[in-house]
C-alpha cells in the first residue's frame, strides 16, 4: 500500500529502508484515485515509535492511505518534542469539521486511573462522539479500546492482580466475519496492561461480536455488528523489541516486573525475542481497511450520514 505522509516525517526513511512504499504529497497528486483518509489519534508517550509501528501495520494493502496524525490539546506530551508535534500533528479543533474514512485511537499509559481522572477525558469524549458522524470505522487499541467500550457501552475496566505482559494465544471465535478472514484457528498477540474489561460484560452487549478470545488474556478482538467500531485489547502493532524495551526499562528503574510470557527463547532476556504475531497483525489491519473502511465508506466523504450511529 502506498502510505501518504509528510515528506520529512522521521518514520518515512525507516519505512523506505524496510522496502515499504511511502509517498509524499507531491507524488500523490499525480495519482488519479481517491486515497483513504485515515486519522490516527496517538496517545502513546513515545509517539515516533508508535507512528512507525502503525504505519508498518497499514502498509500491506494495495489501497492508498492518506495519514493525518492527531494529538490531544488538553495534555502536554513530556516524551515527544514540541517541534515534532507542531510539524507533524494536528489538533481536534483543526479537524472537527472534516470527515474521514477511518480512525485509529491508540493505547495510553493511564490505565490505572479511572477514566474521568484522565486529564484529557472530556476532550476524548468529544472525539468519541465526533467519530459517530465523521468517521466510517474507528479502530481502538488497548486502553483506547477500554475507553471506547466505556464511553459507548458503559463497560467498566477492572484492575488485574498482576500485569498482563507477554505474547498470548488467541482463538478465532467467528470465522465468517471478514475482520478475521485469513486467520489461523490460533494466533498470537502481544499484551502489556494492568486492566481488563470483563469478557462476560463484552459478550453481554447485543451490538458487539467477539471475534477472538484467549484463556489467559480474555477478549482480544471484538466489533460492532456494522463494523463502525473495532476494539483490539492488545498491541498487534508492536514490533519485535517493544516488550523487550518495556521489560528492561522497568527493571532498570527497580520496578517489579515479570519476564514477558512466550517471548524470549527459554525465558532468557538475553536471547533475541521471537516475533510470532506480525503476519496476523498485518492481516488484521488489511482486513479492517478493506472490509470496514474501503468497502463501507462513500466515495465522497461528505455523504457520510449526519445521524450518530447508535450505541447499545
Amino acid at each position: 500500500m502506498p502510505i501518504k505522509v509528510q515528506r520529512d516525517l522521521p518514520a518515512r526513511e525507516i519505512l523506505e529502508n524496510e522496502n515499504i512504499f511511502v509517498m509524499d504529497e507531491l507524488r500523490s497528486l499525480h495519482q488519479d484515485i481517491r486515497p483513504l483518509k485515515i486519522v490516527i489519534l496517538n496517545l502513546m508517550p513515545l509517539k515516533e515509535d508508535t507512528e512507525l509501528q502503525i504505519l508498518r501495520s497499514l502498509s500491506n494493502s494495495p489501497l492508498q492511505v492518506d495519514i493525518t496524525f492527531l494529538t490531544i490539546e488538553s495534555h502536554v506530551s513530556k516524551n515527544t518534542s514540541a517541534n515534532h508535534l507542531n510539524q507533524f500533528y494536528t489538533t481536534f479543533t483543526e479537524i472537527r469539521s472534516h470527515r474521514y474514512d477511518g480512525m485509529i485511537i491508540t493505547g495510553a499509559p493511564v490505565e490505572t486511573l479511572e477514566f474521568e481522572e484522565v486529564d484529557y477525558w472530556d476532550e476524548l469524549c468529544d472525539i468519541f462522539k465526533w467519530t459517530t458522524t465523521h468517521v466510517t470505522s474507528t479502530f481502538h487499541i488497548c486502553w483506547g479500546a477500554q475507553a471506547g467500550l466505556y464511553y459507548h457501552y458503559g463497560l467498566k475496566k477492572k484492575r488485574l492482580e498482576k500485569k498482563l505482559f507477554g505474547v498470548f494465544a488467541q482463538r478465532v471465535m467467528n470465522r465468517k466475519i471478514p475482520l478475521v478472514r485469513g486467520f489461523d484457528d490460533i494466533f498470537y498477540a502481544p499484551h502489556s496492561r494492568h486492566t481488563a474489561v470483563d469478557a462476560a460484560d463484552i459478550h453481554g452487549v447485543e451490538d458487539i461480536i467477539v471475534n477472538a478470545e484467549s484463556d489467559e488474556a480474555g477478549v482480544f478482538l471484538c466489533m460492532t455488528k456494522d463494523g463502525s467500531r473495532i476494539f483490539v485489547m492488545g498491541h498487534p502493532e508492536y514490533d519485535r523489541f517493544t516488550l523487550d524495551n518495556e521489560y528492561k526499562r522497568d527493571k532498570s528503574k527497580g520496578l517489579e516486573i515479570e519476564i514477558p510470557k512466550n517471548y524470549y527463547p527459554f525465558d532468557n532476556p538475553e536471547n533475541r525475542p521471537i516475533l510470532s504475531w506480525r503476519s496476523h497483525a498485518n492481516i488484521l489491519y488489511t482486513n479492517w481497511l478493506n472490509y470496514y473502511v474501503y468497502q463501507a465508506t462513500p466515495y465522497t466523504l461528505e455523504d457520510l450520514p449526519d445521524e450518530a450511529k447508535p450505541s447499545s
